[in-house]
């Protein structure tokens, strides 16, 4: 008999399927405390979580019966995945749930914003009837910028333009046929997108990369006027940034339903201006939302536990361990690759993909490395892409991707090389594994090198001339960089051409010392890429 724990409130209708499913006891918890919840896990095989329950580190440690951990819901917040991976535990979430309930969301505080519908309605009930306080302004013939096209996102863009709105949309994968199919014109260039729109809504994940992506210099950009929407995750807007443009009168208004600490902090002034309609989280709180992230949950834990089918998982894939440990490495080396490539075509329209796999790393299962470039790729424009499920999220997007194996190793015993073709030409990288540890670039581009694929690398292209390495060595050392390694690589090996160095460094260089390596004569361009440090856990492809 498995036994499932249910420690957060959770619709009947999910309830009630685990429980009619044989071989299955549900045993719910009413608000346990921490130290309640690690001792009922110690005898449950599955444990179904809303956002109330935190699975830490310490609650999980030790927990050798559980196998499986189920949001119902999107975000995974609440649960250390690196911790959860270590354990060996499956984390999955339900994606589909709450997407209309969220875009409903959207539009109903786009409308309400629009014609004050919350100072009308709480002036009302001042036993007031003051008409000329409250004219708003309607959604017909007004343009709407979706920044961020997945599923909600397009669900909205969908319900705007049946508002007869017109619809512009950022997103740095969907092609321009998805886009065009919904009625969006799609943009590439964000700080171009948004000084065309009389409302902006967002709908990305929060990642470091999206993290104030709505800052003060673009809403200064923005029109006079402008309202902008945020029913997605707090600090993709910077809150400060929003509240002193709503005080000066720039942006007329904003409807906020997250914000960065939930509740807000009193000296936040964001829900106290009156031009701030706001929310307390409610995208998903629709009894429709939470019966369908009930039965879905309820679904994916049944089918795990019964059928061992692994679905909407977020840090792990279905693989024997046996071919996990030799696959562990080709798994890491793809999603390396990708998270490279996603930095060096950044800002440019990604076409299609092509990986090319040699040697051994012919022989092993290559879709699934193909699904951890992806992962890499997409991961910080698409919150919920991860090994299972990149590919098709690439397909949805209109992106194509095509592999080639070749059994011959060639100069190394194993290869994986992948090309990114974008609208300003192509970005190339190979790479191979050294042992079990290690990874290593060897190709970028034109150029032949080898270097190290983990953590801060600073890349910079220039003249193969003397002196240049020296130069660049000292403004590092004296902005306070320290180099761990460096790789250089020259255009077909000739001395005086074009060439490149990687600088694997052991601090983050501000933006000072950036721009005084870029300012050097002999120096054509600059690029700091982020990658996972040595040995770095990827919850996202499970490893």
């Amino acid at each position: 008999m498995y036994r499932v724990l249910i420690t957060d409130d959770l619709s009947k209708a999910g309830i009630k399927l685990l429980s009619e499913t044989p071989g299955i006891e549900v045993v719910s918890l009413n608000k346990p405390t921490p130290d309640q919840v690690k001792e009922a896990l110690k005898s449950s095989d599955a444990i179904i979580v809303r956002s109330a329950t935190k699975l830490t580190p310490a609650l999980l440690e030790g927990q050798t019966r559980l196998k499986l951990i189920v949001r119902a819901g999107v975000g995974v917040d609440n649960i250390d995945l690196p911790a959860a991976t270590r354990q060996g535990i499956i984390v999955m979430n339900t994606p589909a749930g709450n997407t209309t309930s969220t875009a409903e969301h959207t539009i109903a505080m786009l409308m309400a914003l629009s014609r004050f519908i919350g100072p009308a309605h709480a002036s009302m009930k001042e036993g007031k009837w003051d008409r000329k306080s409250f004219t708003g302004v309607q959604l017909a013939g007004k343009t709407i910028a979706v920044v961020g096209l997945g599923r909600i996102g397009l669900s909205v863009a969908r319900r705007a333009n049946a508002l007869e709105m017109k619809v512009l949309g950022y997103d740095p994968f969907l092609s321009h046929e998805k886009a065009a199919e919904n009625g969006i014109e799609l943009y590439r260039d964000i700080d171009e997108l948004i000084t065309k729109c009389d409302y902006l809504t967002v709908h990305t994940p929060f990642t470091e990369e999206t993290k104030g992506l709505i800052n003060a210099p673009r809403l200064a950009k923005m029109k006079k006027g402008v309202r902008i929407v945020n029913c997605a995750r707090g600090g993709i807007v910077d809150e400060a940034a929003l509240a002193d443009a709503i005080e000066s009168g720039h942006v007329a208004g904003a409807a906020l339903d997250v914000f960065v600490k939930e509740p807000p902090e009193p000296e936040n002034r964001l829900p106290k201006l009156p031009q701030v309609l706001a929310t307390p989280h409610l995208g998903a709180s629709t009894d429709e939302a939470q019966e369908q992230v009930a039965i879905e949950a309820a679904e994916l834990v049944a089918a795990f536990l019964t059928k061992n089918e692994v679905r909407c998982a977020v840090n792990m894939v279905s693989i024997s361990a046996q071919e996990m440990e030799g696959l562990r490495p080709y798994l890491d080396l793809g999603y390396r690759l990708g998270t490279l490539l996603a930095q060096l075509t950044r800002g440019s329209n990604v076409q299609g993909v092509n990986l090319q796999y040699k040697g051994d790393a012919a022989s092993r299962p290559t879709k699934m490395i193909t699904s951890a470039f992806v992962t890499g790729l997409m991961g910080q424009a698409v919150d919920e892409v991860n090994i299972v499920n990149a590919e098709l999220i690439a397909r949805d997007k209109g992106l194509n991707v095509t592999t080639s194996s070749i059994s011959e190793s060639g100069p190394f015993s194993t290869l994986v090389s992948a090309t990114v073709v974008t609208d300003k030409g192509e970005q190339c990288a190979a790479g191979t594994t050294f042992g079990n540890e290690f990874l290593r670039l060897v190709r970028l581009n034109s150029f032949p090198m080898d270097a190290y694929l983990d953590g801060l690398l600073l890349i910079y292209r220039h003249k193969d001339v003397p002196g240049l390495i020296g130069s660049i060595g000292t403004v590092l050392g004296k902005h306070k960089v320290n180099i761990s390694s460096m790789a250089l690589g020259r255009e077909k090996n000739q001395p005086g051409g074009n060439a490149v160095a990687i600088l694997n460094l052991d601090n983050e260089p501000s933006a000072a010392a950036l721009e005084e390596v870029s300012k050097h004569p002999d120096v054509t361009g600059v690029q700091l890429v982020k990658l996972p440090g040595l040995n770095e856990s990827i919850p996202k492809v499970g490893i």
